[in-house]
């Protein structure tokens, strides 16, 4: 076999070797460059930027964080610690930071808290701070944003909600006495309707508006109960045990089973073959089903079926509330579980609605860390579905 002459193995060698001192060569010409180029964009960010060390002392600023903390320059900051800067209810905040960076590794970590200017004014700043390689150890780079204005307006915003919260509360339990003695005189007067055996009978409107004055009453005690439910639920947290859940539901059904003998419509219950748990807060769980039982039992004529059921869906408890009612229209799925919701309907009774129930239920259903959501074709029934973790 013919070999290749000898004299081409060097001369690839050399050119190899060319190419790699240019290389060389070009190294610090493009370490200048991305140096260049990071000082340009870390001196003109319009936000704060520094670098400081695992012991907190700024080893770079930019302009911006000057500006922030009220200094005459960069000089005024580089070489301090960060700590010199940070209001004194708030110095844990760094030596957390610190702790996650520098001790825990992570590679980045974010916070809020509250600075300190050189004039002694204090505002209010996210900080994000990331992890990185340099010369054998770890610095920060680390990026300030002053958010002074978000948190005036949080603030703001929340005193305006506590005392409308605080007014709607104290109306809502004002309005309960009125409420309770216009029922209280209806009631009497009905009696006393009731008490005239043999004499002359009343004329039908009277009975029929005290009737009506009576409706109203229980509409507006409703409204008032759920009003107070929705504070309750704002203020209170849950207290969560496990629970078995078909033994649960089965309870929680018997509570409805008059009603529904009433209407004339069957309940049913479709339980897994084994025990299935969840960790929730019976009381106030129990009120979503309540809402969902009566709501299934208002749009359900005679004759029909309500059916609860639970499952494992996997690894998650599912349960389900299904009728055979005359459905929910798919233009009202959106808003179903809206606070007052516009589209409510009367019951096929006349039932009337607060507008709260299954607003009331999202909320209760969410503290629990669940999900809850519908299915439903008008004049072919509802199924409202309930996951807990």
């Amino acid at each position: 076999m013919p070999q290749e002459p000898a004299h081409h193995q060097p001369a690839a060698s050399a050119a190899a070797d060319a190419a790699a001192l240019r290389q060389e060569a070009a190294a610090p010409d493009r370490y200048e460059q991305s140096q260049v180029r990071f000082r340009t964009v870390f001196e003109n960010a319009p936000l704060g930027q520094k670098i400081i060390t695992p012991d907190l002392v700024i080893q770079q600023a930019n302009r911006a964080v000057v500006e922030m903390l009220g200094c005459a320059g960069v000089d005024d900051l580089v070489g301090r610690k960060i700590l010199e800067f940070s209001h004194p209810d708030h110095r844990a905040d760094w030596q957390e930071l610190q702790k996650r960076l520098w001790e825990h590794k992570m590679p980045a970590f974010t916070l809020e808290t509250c600075m300190v200017r050189a004039d002694g004014s204090s505002f209010w700043c996210r900080v994000h701070s990331v992890l990185f390689p340099d010369e054998g150890g770890e610095l920060g780079y680390t990026i300030l944003e002053d958010i002074s204005a978000r948190k005036t307006l949080e603030a703001k915003l929340r005193r305006l909600y506590d005392a409308q919260e605080t007014i709607l509360q104290l109306a809502t339990h004002d309005l309960k006495g009125p409420v309770a003695h216009i029922e209280l005189l209806t009631d009497l007067l009905q009696r006393e309707v009731a008490s005239r055996a043999g004499q002359a009978p009343p004329p039908p409107e009277m009975v029929h508006y005290l009737g009506l004055i009576q409706a109203a009453c229980a509409h507006a005690n409703a409204l008032l109960r759920d009003v107070l439910y929705v504070g309750d639920l704002d203020q209170n947290g849950l207290q969560k045990r496990p629970t078995d859940l078909p033994t649960y539901l089965a309870a929680q059904l018997d509570l409805h089973r008059l009603a529904a003998q009433e209407k004339g419509i069957a309940l049913a219950l479709d339980l897994p073959p084994a025990s299935l748990q969840a960790s929730l807060h019976p009381e106030k769980f129990g009120r979503v089903l309540d809402n969902l039982l009566h709501n299934a039992l208002k749009f359900t004529p005679a004759g029909g079926t309500v059916t609860v059921g639970v499952r494992e869906h996997d690894g998650r408890a599912r349960l389900s509330v299904q009728d055979t009612g005359i459905g929910i229209p798919g233009k009202l799925h959106n808003n179903l579980f809206d606070k007052f919701n516009p589209t409510r309907r009367a019951g096929l009774s006349g039932e009337t609605t607060t507008g709260l129930g299954l607003f009331i239920a999202r909320q209760i259903v969410e503290l629990h860390g669940g999900h809850i959501w519908l299915e439903s074709r008008e004049k072919q029934g509802s199924t409202f579905f309930i996951e807990l973790a």
